[in-house]
């Protein structure tokens, strides 16, 4: 149990389900009052129901897309009304969706960064001011190994996970001046409904189905390294040896496994 998380607030966009669900659930059980956001309301209604009765801590629920940027600053008003601080940020929410780059939609490819990229910069931003101004703070960004190594048939996903770790990497050497923490989570392939909408045709999730990760050993792992100064969380360790054998060899790495990548 992380007992440094006793009593301490915490924001977790796409609170709904997966590992974002599995994090306020965690951090409940160590004492920590959550903030729920995401946009099912009735599933966050569920979720603060039980958090309160199993944990007996406080558990607060906003419906917010956080790619609807005009109405995060009212979000945010309400979430410093009911808590006076924010200790930790999970930007959790994004999505994935599969396609090759001459067939993915615009759409989806807008929607992908508006959601993984820049909703994950604004909430950061609403958070950040007053985190420097206490000198105290984590924000905790779920990237991807994507992020790390891109394969095919996830171009966009891809893309926007690299942006994500761009900017957490420049994030992290702004805010050590102030004391803040801030971490990227680098998980492989995890057993969520991140694949109903991801791979449509179920081929990608069947091929890596005894390399899956279990969400909560994920959340475990994240809501242990709170309130730590950790710079990132790379799950499993043999994928992420593989895209550090990228960063080195990238020609050797695509050509030895270019059947591999397109098991999507």
């Amino acid at each position: 149990m992380n007992h440094r998380l006793q009593n301490k607030n915490i924001v977790i966009t796409g609170a709904s389900g997966g590992i974002g669900e599995r994090i306020a659930l965690k951090a409940a059980g160590c004492g920590a009052n959550v903030v729920l956001l995401a946009r099912n309301t009735e599933r966050l209604k569920e979720l603060q129901l039980k958090i309160q009765e199993e944990y007996k801590v406080k558990a607060f629920v906003h419906s917010v897309d956080v790619s609807d940027f005009e109405t995060l600053p009212s979000v945010f008003q309400s979430i410093y009304r009911e808590v006076e601080n924010v200790d930790i940020l999970v930007n959790n929410a994004g999505f994935g969706i599969f396609d090759e780059a001459d067939e993915a939609s615009f759409e989806d490819i807008k929607g992908m960064f508006d959601v993984n990229v820049l909703g994950l910069i604004a909430c950061t931003k609403h958070v950040l001011p007053i985190m420097k101004k206490r000198k105290a703070g984590h924000i905790i960004n779920i990237a991807s190994q994507a992020g790390k190594l891109a394969t095919p048939k996830s171009s966009a996903y891809s893309a926007s996970k690299h942006a994500v770790l761009g900017f957490t990497n420049s994030l992290r050497m702004e805010a050590s001046s102030s004391n803040i923490y801030v971490t990227a989570v680098n998980p492989g392939p995890i057993a969520t409904n991140f694949f109903n909408v991801a791979d449509r045709s179920g081929t990608y999730a069947k091929n890596v189905e005894r390399f899956i990760l279990d969400p909560d050993a994920v959340a475990e792992k994240i809501v242990d390294k709170m309130l730590t100064n950790t710079r990132e969380i790379n799950l499993p360790r043999w994928m992420n040896a593989g895209s550090v054998l990228y960063t080195l060899f990238p020609g050797i790495v695509e050509r030895l496994g270019k059947n591999a990548f397109f098991k999507k």
